[in-house]
């Protein structure tokens, strides 16, 4: 079974706090040892705060503004906003607890909160939209996974994830996948025409917005590689990027470079399909299956 990287729970706010407060201290010129003189913190506290490992206390986060001079008082209640948000969310336990989601704890965290989200994916169907038969062929085809037990655990969490489009409150997803990804046979020609017939199905939901980009649309700002774009509903959230590379994960939580993501995943939506088209073309491939 693979194993999660450390304690991590929903701390891409956390780290993104941290960050801010990190920025304030190295334009004041503080070291960590002073700023943690102030709280009457070890430096290494410090560096968890400003790591986004440890949730920040309102107090410890006014004095230190204090002591980095900064005299904003937007700035100041605005990172006061934020560490109370990733409070309530590190004390949150979800569904994904009881089913151990494992390193995929930290991002259903954020996608079970978020109002949006925008995937581009190069070679498979998104999360959100596969079939259990999809994705345990998936599963057994990583390495990483070889309990049978533990495979059904990763099928149970992307089918529970999936509860979100159909809530009260429905997750928004934009899913732009390219045509390789519709036509690479994961699990034979049945599951993927089962996994089709499925994708079709979802993208009628009205918050669902499926897009395919077709082999003839030739090179298009995304063909690096697949990443997803998380949005919440709140007004000091920002936009986080999401990728999975081999052996990792990477987080992108500045606003100015989730935004470079944003920018890329919308060039790459307007060369796609319309949904009507990109509809057609998955009932297209999917009758072309050979059984």
């Amino acid at each position: 079974m693979r194993e999660p990287e450390g304690n991590r729970v929903s701390t891409v706010l956390g780290r993104r706090l941290g960050g801010e407060l990190s920025r304030l201290r190295a334009a004041a010129g503080r070291t960590q040892a002073q700023a943690a003189a102030e709280i009457t913190a070890t430096p290494t506290k410090v560096q968890k705060m400003e790591s986004g490992w440890v949730p920040m206390r309102d107090p410890d986060i006014r004095v230190l503004c204090e002591f980095y001079g900064v005299t904003d008082a937007e700035l100041v209640s605005g990172l006061l906003d934020l560490a109370k948000l990733d409070r309530e969310r590190r004390k949150a336990k979800g569904w994904w607890h009881s089913l151990d989601a494992g390193a995929m704890a930290e991002y259903i965290a954020m996608e079970d909160i978020a109002s949006r989200v925008r995937t581009w994916q190069l070679s498979l169907i998104p999360g959100l939209l596969q079939t259990a038969d999809y994705a345990r062929s998936l599963a057994v085809s990583d390495e990483y996974w070889q309990d049978p037990d533990d495979i059904e655990r990763v099928v149970a969490v992307r089918m529970k994830r999936q509860h979100r489009l159909r809530s009260e409150k429905p997750l928004h997803l934009h899913a732009v996948v390219s045509e390789a990804a519709l036509r690479q046979e994961i699990g034979g020609p049945t599951v993927m025409r089962a996994q089709l017939d499925h994708l079709r199905e979802l993208s009628e939901l009205p918050n669902v917005h499926v897009q395919v980009l077709p082999f003839r649309s030739g090179g298009h700002p995304c063909i690096v590689g697949p990443f997803s774009l998380i949005s919440f509903a709140e007004a000091e959230a920002i936009d986080v990027a999401h990728m999975d590379v081999i052996g990792s994960t990477v987080w992108v939580e500045s606003g100015q470079e989730s935004a470079v993501y944003s920018r890329y995943f919308d060039r790459t939506a307007r060369l796609s399909l319309a949904p009507r088209d990109s509809a057609n073309l998955i009932d297209s491939i999917g009758k072309g299956l050979q059984a």
